[in-house]
C-alpha cells in the first residue's frame, strides 16, 4: 500500500486558485500564502476566468467567494468545478462568504469543503487557518490518501495510530470524524454506533449526534433514533440534517408520504441542491401535491440557473407543473394560472431557440392549456397531429403527451403511453422506483377516473344543485382521489355527505371518505371561512375535529413511523 501512496507535493510547488470579486480578498489570501512560501497563486474575479485556468493547471489549493459575479455563484462553480474534475477528492477547498444565513450556511455545509471563512478577513485569521490545513496535508497525507481511495480500513488504521501520537492533537477532532465515517462506509454499523455513543459523552459536536442516529438507523433501531432526533432538531447546527437523514431513511424503507414531509423541511433549510429538489418534486407527485410540485420545479428552475444543470426542460416542467395545479383549482385560480403558462411560455420562446422537439411539446403544452379553458375542438386538432409513440429521451415529455391524451379522452393513446413508460423506467435508482410507483397509480386513475378535478368539480356542482346527491358524491371522490390536498374538494364532499346523511344516512365508503377528508382538513391552516364550514360539517357528521389533529403538522418524528395515520374516532353509526 506505500507504493501506491503518492508523494507529498512540496509547498513551493503547490498551486493555489482564488476566485473572488474583491480586491482586498486576493490581497490577504495572497499575502497570506506567500508568508507560508507559497508562491504559485492565481487570481480570478469571476467564474469564467476561474474556468479557464482550471482548464489549465490542476490547482491543490481553491478558495471560492460565495458572491463571484453576477452570472453565477460559489455554490454553482464549486459543483461545475467538481463536475469537471478540476476539483479532486485531493484538492483543499476553501468557501468564503460575508452572509451567515441558515439556508447559505446548510448549503455550503453540503458541499463539504475543507473550511468556510466569513468576511471580512483578517491576515492573521487567514494565515492560522492555512497553516492548519497545509499541516493536514502533510501530516495526515496517508491517511487522507485512504480515504479518497475509498480504503477505509486502512484509513481507520492510520487515523487509530494517529491519535496516539500527542503531536497531532490538534488534529484528533478531524481524525475521530475520519474515524465514524469510514465505519459508516464499511456498513459496520453496530461498531459505529457504539463509537459515536462513546464519542457523544465526552463531545457535543454535530457530527457526533448525526452519526449515532444514523448508525441506529441503519440497525432499524427506530425508537432509539427518533428520541435523539427530536432532541436534534431543537438544535440550530443539526436541525437540517436530522430533516435529511429521516428523509433519506423514509426512502430507504419505502415509505414515500413520510420521506415528503422530511425532505420538504430539509430543501427548506438548504434549498439549493437540484437533486434534493427532484427528489421533492418526484414525491409531490406520489402524494398528489400538485402545489408541492410548482414550488419544487420552480426552485430547480430558479438555483439551476446559470448552473451546469440550466436547460430549457427546467422551463418546461414549471409550465407543466402550472397545468396540472391549473387542472384541479378554481376557476378563478385557474385563470391566474392560464395567464401565468403564457407568460411563461412567451419567455421560454423569446430566450431559447426552439428546435423540433422543443416546438412539439410546447404544442402538447398548448392543448393542454386549451383543455384546461374548455376549448377541446382546437386541443383535439393539436393533439390529431401528435403520434402516439414514447420518446426515448425524456420521461417528462411522455408524461405530459399522455396528460393531454386523457384530457382529450383519446384512451387507447395515453395508455399506449403509459405501457411505454414502465418499460422505459426500469431501474433500481429512487427516481425510476417513484416514478414507477408514480405511473401504477396513474395507470389506475387514468382507468377508473376520465376527467380532470376541475371538471369533476363542475360536474358535481351541477348534480348537487340537481338534488343528485349520489352522483354528486362520486364526482367528488374521484376528485379527491386526483387531488387529496385540495381544500375546496374536501369541503364539498363533507358538504354533499351533510345532506346524503339527513336523507338516506351514510354507507361505509361515505364514513371512510369523510374520514380522510375531515383528517386532511383538521392538519391545514384553513381561513376563517372555511375553519367554520369545517366545524359546521363535522358536528353535523358526528366528527370531533380536534380527534384527527397531529400534534406536529410541520414534522412528527416519532408519528410518522406509521406510514398512515391510524382514526383517533370512527364514527359511529
Amino acid at each position: 500500500m506505500q507504493d501506491k501512496i503518492p508523494p507529498i507535493t512540496p509547498d513551493n510547488e503547490l498551486q493555489v486558485l482564488i476566485i473572488d470579486n474583491q480586491n482586498l480578498v486576493h490581497e490577504i489570501t495572497k499575502s497570506a500564502f506567500n508568508q507560508l512560501g507559497i508562491f504559485n497563486v492565481r487570481s480570478a474575479f469571476n467564474a469564467y476566468t476561474a474556468m479557464g485556468y482550471c482548464a489549465e493547471t490542476s490547482f491543490d489549493f481553491v478558495l471560492i467567494a460565495f458572491n463571484v459575479s453576477n452570472d453565477k455563484d460559489g455554490f454553482h462553480l464549486f459543483e461545475e468545478l467538481k463536475h469537471y474534475g478540476h476539483i479532486k477528492n485531493t484538492t483543499t477547498v476553501i468557501f468564503i462568504s460575508a452572509e451567515t444565513a441558515e439556508e447559505l450556511v446548510n448549503c455550503i455545509v453540503e458541499l463539504q469543503p475543507d473550511d468556510f471563512w466569513v468576511k471580512p478577513l483578517s491576515l492573521n485569521h487567514v494565515s492560522h487557518r492555512l497553516s492548519y490545513l497545509i499541516q493536514i496535508r502533510k501530516k495526515l497525507h496517508k491517511l487522507m490518501h485512504c480515504v479518497h481511495t475509498h480504503e477505509y480500513a486502512a484509513a481507520i488504521y492510520h487515523a487509530e495510530r494517529s491519535l496516539l501520537d500527542k503531536a497531532l492533537s490538534e488534529y484528533h477532532g478531524r481524525l475521530r470524524r475520519i474515524i465514524g465515517e469510514c465505519l459508516m462506509s464499511l456498513r459496520e454499523y453496530e461498531q459505529a454506533e457504539r463509537y459515536y455513543h462513546k464519542l457523544s459523552t465526552s463531545i457535543d459536536f454535530a457530527w457526533v449526534h448525526i452519526g449515532l442516529a444514523k448508525s441506529l438507523l441503519k440497525q432499524d433501531k427506530y425508537d432509539e433514533a427518533v428520541t435523539m432526533l427530536e432532541d436534534l432538531l431543537e438544535r440550530s447546527d443539526t436541525r437540517f440534517l436530522a430533516y435529511d437523514l429521516m428523509a433519506q431513511y423514509y426512502i430507504e424503507k419505502e415509505k414515500y408520504h413520510n420521506a415528503y414531509k422530511q425532505i420538504k423541511e430539509a430543501g427548506r433549510l438548504a434549498p439549493r441542491n437540484i437533486e434534493r429538489n427532484k427528489k421533492i418534486w418526484d414525491l409531490a407527485r406520489l402524494t398528489n401535491d400538485k402545489h408541492g410540485q410548482l414550488v419544487a420545479v420552480k426552485n430547480m428552475a430558479k438555483y439551476a440557473k446559470n448552473s451546469i444543470h440550466d436547460s430549457p426542460s427546467l422551463r418546461l416542467n414549471v409550465i407543466r407543473a402550472l397545468l396540472d395545479l391549473a387542472t384541479a383549482s378554481e376557476e378563478a385560480q385557474c385563470a391566474k394560472l392560464v395567464k401565468e403558462i403564457n407568460l411563461e411560455i412567451k419567455d421560454l420562446v423569446d430566450n431559447n431557440a426552439v428546435d423540433k422537439k422543443l416546438k412539439e411539446q410546447l404544442e402538447i403544452i398548448k392543448a393542454r392549456t386549451l383543455c384546461v379553458v374548455s376549448d377541446k375542438r382546437r386541443a383535439d386538432e393539436i393533439m390529431q397531429t401528435i403520434k402516439p409513440e414514447v420518446s426515448p429521451s425524456s420521461i417528462e415529455d411522455n408524461l405530459d403527451k399522455m396528460k393531454a391524451f386523457h384530457e382529450l379522452g383519446m384512451r387507447e393513446h395515453c395508455f399506449k403511453i403509459l405501457d411505454g413508460l414502465h418499460k422505459q423506467i426500469e431501474g433500481d435508482t429512487f427516481s425510476t422506483q417513484v416514478v414507477d410507483e408514480y405511473l401504477k397509480q396513474e395507470k389506475i386513475n387514468r382507468h377508473s377516473i376520465n376527467f380532470t378535478t376541475k371538471e369533476l368539480k363542475e360536474m358535481a356542482a351541477t348534480n348537487y344543485r340537481e338534488n343528485r346527491l349520489s352522483p354528486a358524491f362520486n364526482n367528488l371522490k374521484q376528485a379527491f382521489t386526483l387531488s387529496p390536498n385540495n381544500r375546496s374538494v374536501a369541503l364539498s364532499l363533507l358538504k354533499v355527505l351533510v345532506h346524503i346523511d339527513k336523507k338516506d344516512g351514510l354507507a361505509q365508503v361515505h364514513v371512510d371518505e369523510a374520514e380522510k377528508a375531515v383528517r386532511f382538513l383538521s392538519n391545514e391552516k384553513l381561513p376563517n371561512a372555511q375553519h367554520d364550514k369545517l366545524a359546521e360539517y363535522s358536528k353535523q357528521l358526528g366528527f370531533t375535529v380536534s380527534d384527527y389533529i397531529t400534534q406536529d403538522v410541520t414534522l412528527t418524528v416519532r408519528d410518522a413511523q406509521a406510514e398512515t395515520p391510524q382514526s383517533n374516532g370512527v364514527r359511529q353509526q
